[in-house]
């Protein structure tokens, strides 16, 4: 199937590693010019060196989406430099399971906030700040990366920021749609990067047991049986940043290999 994607003016947030990487990637092997955005200039030149690999431009534009002024300047900069914007995929925030889970009593405002700012804000920022260029030209395709805890509990912070995700998701999905731009955000689990190997040493550690034993731990609430991998999240992505979804919008697709014992309707 052609993706339909060949030219296309996308612009990627966390692409620096992981999902976002992944899904720049992706992106470029389908013909895409691609903006990689991300705090850390030295993996962002990396990452673009990466992309480039598939002829089509890697722009790296390091910026802090807490920062609407950056925000801006960032997207101004990929209007002049690639003549306009066809796709954002929203990508940069912190990892769900990058910390550990504080119970309620040591819970504090800012550890939500923070989440908020970076994660709900900073998706709304650059959504706002691209809405315009794609509803001059008529077309666009939003594509948020939120988590499967907006569908679970065990973390109120990552439960609150990924359900606010969908949230607004939904509703810019109606009001952009009109100017043919459509709005879906993907729920990923615990998906395989870079990180992963770290993250199972400090679960077998935790737990007493090997990495290999921890994986499979991870894995079981699978209905696959194993971890999803940010190229098959970033395969998704693709789709639904492609012409071809035109069908999706307002939507939440999960993409975390399915959950054993759960019906969504």
């Amino acid at each position: 199937m052609d993706l339909q994607l060949t030219g296309k003016r996308a612009i990627v947030t966390g692409a620096s590693r992981g999902i976002g990487l992944a899904v720049a990637d992706g992106l470029a092997a389908e013909g895409a010019h691609v903006a990689l955005v991300a705090r850390d200039a030295e993996a962002l030149d990396r990452a673009a060196e990466r992309v480039r690999r598939h002829g089509t431009t890697a722009l790296p534009c390091p910026a802090d989406t807490r920062d609407d002024a950056a925000v801006r300047a960032v997207v101004a900069r990929v209007v002049a430099e690639l003549g306009g914007v066809d796709v954002l995929v929203n990508a940069a925030a912190r990892p769900a399971s990058s910390g550990p889970v504080p119970p309620l009593a040591e819970l504090t405002d800012d550890a939500l906030r923070e989440e908020v700012e970076t994660k709900v804000l900073g998706y709304l920022r650059c959504a706002r700040a691209v809405a315009p260029h794609m509803a001059a030209a008529g077309w666009g395709r939003i594509v948020n990366i939120s988590g499967l805890n907006a569908r679970r509990t065990g973390s109120l912070v990552g439960s609150v920021r990924n359900v606010a995700v969908a949230a607004m998701t939904a509703n810019l999905a109606d009001e952009l749609g009109p100017a043919g731009i459509t709005v879906t955000v993907v729920h990923p689990g615990t998906t395989v990067t870079e990180r992963t190997e770290k993250l199972l040493a400090d679960r077998a550690a935790e737990q007493g047991g090997t990495p290999e034993e921890a994986a499979r731990a991870m894995a079981a609430g699978t209905s696959i049986g194993r971890l999803v991998t940010a190229r098959e999240v970033a395969d998704v992505v693709t789709f639904l940043a492609s012409p071809r979804s035109a069908a999706i919008s307002g939507d939440a697709v999960a993409v975390g290999g399915g959950s054993r014992g759960v019906i969504h309707y």
